[in-house]
């Protein structure tokens, strides 16, 4: 079982590559592995209530996936509440996640 991390800066209205990287992560978490989706800059758009994306992100939790937020991003946005199973974090705890051994990053 391995450690990822994804993290997304792009929103999917930009094109179909957001919803293959959810995906892969929703892949890579039904496969057994440890698989954490970090959303910052334009990725924390799906975010919002009534997002077309809040099903595709509320799957990805359901099959145990960390979905987690940069708040930065989300007040940059006027986000205020994002969809509840979301997580909200700041870059301190990507850069945390980053560095525990053995975990692989893939940046979108």
């Amino acid at each position: 079982m391995g450690k990822y991390v994804l993290i997304e800066s792009r929103a999917p209205f930009d094109g179909p590559d957001s919803e293959q990287f959810y995906e892969l992560a929703e892949g890579l978490a039904k496969r057994g592995n440890e698989t954490t989706l970090f959303l910052i800059q334009n990725g924390v758009l799906p975010t919002r209530k009534r997002s077309r994306y809040n099903g595709m992100l509320s799957r990805l939790v359901e099959s145990r996936v960390r979905v987690i937020a940069n708040r930065f991003s989300l007040r940059e946005r006027a986000i205020r509440s994002p969809l509840e199973a979301i997580i909200q974090a700041d870059v301190d705890t990507l850069v945390d996640f980053i560095l525990e051994p053995g975990t692989k990053t893939i940046w979108h």
